[in-house]
C-alpha cells in the first residue's frame, strides 16, 4: 500500500513537472509569437513610411533622409546614418539624424563645438568617404552582412570619441541591397532605454535594411521611368515640330513635278527637304543632313530652314546663300556637328537649274541626248555648313548650271539610302541608285520615286536602317500647257 501511494505521488509530481514545462514553453513561444507580431508590425509601419518617402521624395537625399527618420522610430536608436555607394565603390553619409558618431576621429579643436555639433556631425560624415573594407561601414559593405555589436564600448573596431555625447555604447550596420547588389549601408547607434541591442533588434534592423533596398530600387526605377516618359514626351513634341516643317504640299506649276520621301531612322532625324517658290518663274529645292540624330539634329535643321528660306529672297546665287547660311551658323555651332546641303534653283523661264553643294552627296541629272537617255552626276565643290569659318567656306562653294528642259529629272538624296544595307552588310551604293534612275528616268516624278523606294526596300529587306532616308524627285513635263 505504502509503495503504491508513493508511487501515485510521483507520478502526480511528474505529471505537475510536465505540466509546469509545457506552460513554460507555451509562454515562450507566445513571447517570441508577440515579437514576431510586434517585429512584424513595425517591419509594416516602416514599409509604409518607406511608401510614402518614394512618393514624396522630389531627390534621392530627401528620400533617404525619410528612411532614417522611419528607421529610428522603428528601432528606437538615438541617432542613425545611412552610406550611399558612388559610382567609383567608395561610400558616403547621404542622410543622419540624431548625434551620429563619425566613423573617423575628430580633429580635437573641433571636439569643442558644442553650439553647432548636429550641423558639424552632419558635414563631416556627407563630407568623407569610405572605401570598401575600410571601418565598420567599409567592412560590412564589403561583405554584404550585418553586424551586431552589443557592447561597443571596449571593441577595437568602434572609433570612441572623446565627447561623452557621441559615444558607442551599441551599434548595428547593415548592408542595404537589392538582388545581392549594394546599394548602401544602414547604421542604428545607441538604444534609447541605454541597454544594448538585442538580437531581436539585429534582426528587425536587417529586415529593415532590405525593405529599404526594396524601396530605393523601385524609387529609382520610378524615378527612371518618369525621365522616359517626359523624354518620350519631348521627342513625341520635336517629331511633330519636325514634321511641320517638311512642305505638306509642293509649288503650283504646269512645267514641273515634284515628288519627295522621307524615312527617319528614329523618330527624330537629321535630314531635310525643302521646295519653295521664289517668285513667279522660279522655285528653290533643298535637300540637307545634319551629322549626328536626335533632338539636337533637329533643332539644328530647323534653324538651317529658317535661314534659308530668310536669305533665298536676297539672291539668286544658290553659292551666296549658302555662304551666308554658313556665316550665320558656323559660330554657333558644336565643333562635332556639321550639316551638308544641296540648294538649287530651278528657273522656268530660262530652262536652267542653278545649284550649290556644300559637301553633301552627289545629285543626279536624267537628261536624254538624242533620244539616248543618260544620268549623270552633276559635281560640284564645297564644304559641309559650319566646318569651317567664312573665309575657307566662301572659296570653296562655287555654283554650278545645267540646262533643265522638258523630259529631263533630277534627283537629290541623302547618304541613308546609298548607305544602305542587306543582311550582309553590302550597301546599295550610288552605282545601283544611277542605274536604276537611268531606267525610269522617263517615268512620272512619282513613278520614279515609288521605282527606286522599291528597289531599296527589296534590297534592305532583312537588314537595317541605320540613316534617315530621303528623297527628291523633280520631273520637267514633256508637254506644257
Amino acid at each position: 500500500m505504502m509503495s503504491f501511494c508513493i508511487g501515485l505521488i510521483t507520478g502526480v509530481i511528474c505529471i505537475w513537472i510536465f505540466y509546469v514545462k509545457k506552460q513554460r514553453e507555451i509562454k515562450i513561444i507566445d513571447e517570441e509569437k508577440q515579437l514576431l507580431r510586434q517585429e512584424k508590425q513595425i517591419v509594416v509601419e516602416f514599409m509604409h513610411n518607406m511608401v510614402e518617402a518614394v512618393a514624396e521624395g522630389h531627390d534621392r537625399e530627401g528620400m533617404f533622409q525619410r528612411i532614417i527618420h522611419a528607421a529610428i522610430l522603428s528601432t528606437n536608436a538615438t541617432s542613425a546614418c545611412i552610406f550611399e555607394k558612388l559610382s567609383d565603390d567608395s561610400l558616403r553619409g547621404i542622410a543622419i539624424e540624431g548625434l551620429f558618431p563619425p566613423q573617423r576621429r575628430l580633429p580635437d579643436e573641433m571636439a569643442s563645438k558644442l553650439s553647432t555639433r548636429v550641423q558639424y556631425l552632419e558635414q563631416v560624415l556627407k563630407s568623407e568617404t569610405f572605401q570598401m573594407g575600410e571601418g565598420l561601414i567599409g567592412q560590412v559593405a564589403k561583405s554584404k552582412k550585418a553586424l551586431l555589436i552589443a557592447d561597443a564600448s571596449n571593441d577595437p573596431r568602434v572609433v570612441q570619441h572623446q565627447d561623452p555625447s557621441l559615444l558607442v555604447r551599441s551599434i548595428i550596420v547593415a548592408p542595404v541591397l537589392f538582388q545581392n547588389q549594394l546599394i548602401a549601408v544602414l547604421a542604428v547607434a545607441n538604444p534609447a532605454d541605454g541597454l544594448a541591442f538585442t538580437d531581436t533588434d539585429f534582426s528587425l534592423v536587417e529586415s529593415l535594411a532590405e525593405q529599404v533596398g526594396l524601396a530605393v530600387h523601385n524609387s529609382d526605377a520610378m524615378q527612371l521611368q518618369i525621365e522616359k516618359n517626359k523624354l518620350d514626351l519631348d521627342i513625341e513634341l520635336a517629331s511633330n515640330i519636325q514634321a511641320l516643317l517638311l512642305p505638306s504640299s509642293f509649288p503650283s506649276t504646269e512645267k514641273l513635278e515634284f515628288a519627295a520621301h522621307y524615312k527617319a531612322a528614329q523618330k527624330i532625324g537629321g535630314d531635310l527637304y525643302d521646295i519653295f517658290p521664289i517668285d513667279d518663274h522660279r522655285i528653290g529645292v533643298a535637300i540637307a543632313d545634319v551629322s549626328g540624330k536626335g533632338i539636337s539634329a533637329s533643332i539644328l535643321m530647323a534653324i538651317c530652314q529658317t535661314h534659308l528660306r530668310h536669305l533665298a529672297k536676297r539672291s539668286t546665287s544658290p553659292a551666296a546663300v549658302l555662304s551666308a547660311i554658313n556665316a550665320e551658323m558656323q559660330k554657333s555651332m558644336r565643333q562635332d556637328m556639321f550639316i551638308t546641303v544641296i540648294y538649287a534653283i530651278i528657273d522656268l523661264k530660262e530652262n536652267r537649274l542653278t545649284m550649290a553643294r556644300a559637301g553633301h552627296e552627289l545629285p543626279l541629272y536624267f537628261h536624254q541626248e538624242a533620244g539616248a537617255p543618260q544620268v549623270i552626276q552633276v559635281r560640284s565643290t564645297g564644304m559641309a555648313l559650319g566646318m569651317v569659318p567664312p573665309e575657307i567656306f566662301d572659296c570653296t562653294i562655287q555654283d554650278t548650271r545645267i540646262c533643265f528642259e522638258p523630259g529631263d529629272a533630277f534627283l537629290l538624296y541623302t547618304d541613308g539610302v546609298t548607305e544602305c544595307t542587306d543582311a550582309s552588310g553590302e550597301e546599295f551604293s550610288g552605282n545601283r541608285l544611277q542605274d536604276i534612275f537611268a531606267k525610269c528616268g522617263k517615268e512620272s516624278a512619282q513613278d520614279i520615286q515609288q521605282n527606286i523606294i522599291q528597289n531599296v526596300s527589296r534590297f534592305s529587306k532583312e537588314g537595317t536602317q541605320s540613316d534617315d532616308l530621303t528623297l527628291i524627285t523633280i520631273k520637267r513635263r514633256d508637254t506644257e500647257g
